[in-house]
């Protein structure tokens, strides 16, 4: 094979690694809200200066065609983002992956085919030559 197919197998081969050692994951996003509670006498209402209550964070995302929202304890957002992260991660990874895939596909197939080609004149080059048509005779 050629030294571009060994590249690109070798760089598959890294990709594996780095995603064997992608800890845990989750899509979507995270987002920061405050809210205002309706009470007329709570600090939120004040109408110069209104102090929203909050951060409160949602997570969003998309699995299976299903869209879900879920709050995340405030706690919890640190780890929540590291999981985005991974998860952002690892479909870089696949997404490269793929594109390497493709690419080492019709590298073989390239490659496949010129062996084809070179043999079939191989065997051409040692064949013997025939000469005119054979005559068909009639039967007895």
């Amino acid at each position: 094979m050629s030294m571009q197919v060994k590249k690109l197998e070798k760089r598959i081969e890294e990709i594996k690694g780095k995603i064997a050692r992608i800890g845990e994951m989750r899509p979507g996003s995270i987002n920061q809200q405050f809210t205002v509670c309706g009470n007329s006498s709570c600090r939120c209402a004040d109408p110069r200066r209104p102090r929203k209550h909050g951060p409160y964070y949602q997570l969003s995302y998309v699995h299976q065609g299903k869209s879900t929202t879920q709050f995340i304890q405030k706690e919890l957002v640190g780890a929540v983002r590291s999981q985005l992260a991974n998860y952002k991660n690892f479909k870089a990874l696949t997404t490269e992956w793929v594109d390497i895939a493709l690419a080492l596909a019709r590298e073989k197939l390239r490659f496949d085919k010129e062996r084809h080609r070179s043999e079939f004149r191989a065997f051409r080059q040692k064949r013997p030559a025939v000469s005119g048509t054979r005559s068909r005779t009639a039967p007895k």
